[in-house]
């Protein structure tokens, strides 16, 4: 049987779930849910974290690069020149190619600013970069991102950080439908069931942070979604049965007594 690999511009993943590295109350926690997740990939939020001062506590002392692949993003950027100007210093510091591109519209929403986002998208993948993107659920802005070169769409499933899953399943739907990269799901997801529900959708990977880092247990929820992840996967994988409007008899109806 061939393996289900997931691929992602030039690398080939075995686990579809890529883990955020806020929120944790420490960095011993954020390494011990990361293991516990199993995931291969893990966001770095460049503005937001030590990775030169020696003196301070620096995630690669905790979760090793070398293993886990670090993907840098642009959280709390709300301006392409700060996006790109944060990317092309990750490029500098740590030789990162492939990063995930996220531009706000605005602090209370924290939805994409779209128009921001495509020209960034556009600037980054003319200099060479491999672009991940955050963008809002909408299927034309989707496709634009995609004939602009991003190498995956990330549509969220509602606003970061809120839990309240996914909330508009048709435009997901379409997304995936149309897109030939892939599309994970980022922002929004709150529990197991939720990432069950995405991956049963069709959505290539799913991205968690708030869900982890802030449940009461977070070793314990990172294995739930690392589980979850894949039974969502194996379900698409086998087909769902059809939907019908009236009962059908589980046992055969012939030969009755």
């Amino acid at each position: 049987m061939k393996k289900d690999i997931f691929k992602i511009a030039n690398l080939s993943l075995r686990s579809r779930l890529i883990v955020g590295t806020g929120k944790y109350k420490s960095f011993k926690e954020t390494a011990e849910a990361i293991k516990e997740s199993g995931a291969e990939m893990v966001t770095v939020a460049i503005r937001r974290i030590n990775i030169l001062d020696k003196k301070k506590p620096i995630l690669t002392d905790y979760i090793n690069p070398k293993k886990i692949i670090y993907l840098p993003n642009t959280a709390g950027c709300f301006s392409s020149e700060e996006a790109l100007r944060t990317l092309r210093l990750a490029r500098e510091i740590g030789g990162w190619k492939l990063v995930k591109l996220e531009v706000l519209g605005d602090k209370k929403t924290l939805y994409p600013n779209m128009i921001e986002t495509l020209k960034s998208t556009k600037k980054l993948v003319e200099e060479g970069f491999k672009v991940m993107v955050y963008c809002t659920d909408d299927p034309l802005m989707a496709r634009k991102l995609e004939d602009f070169g991003a190498s995956a769409i990330m549509p969220l499933a509602s606003p970061i950080g809120s839990g309240l899953g996914i909330q508009n399943k048709v435009n997901i739907s379409i997304i995936i439908k149309q897109s030939k990269v892939p599309v994970i799901i980022d922002a929004g997801i709150g529990t197991a069931s939720d990432a069950t529900i995405a991956m049963e959708m069709g959505c290539d990977g799913v991205l968690i942070n708030s869900a982890i880092a802030n449940a009461k247990k977070p070793k314990k929820m990172a294995k739930a979604f690392k589980n979850a992840v894949i039974s969502g996967r194996d379900s698409y994988l086998a087909g769902r049965m059809k939907k019908f409007f009236f009962a059908i008899p589980s046992s055969p109806t012939d030969g009755l007594i």
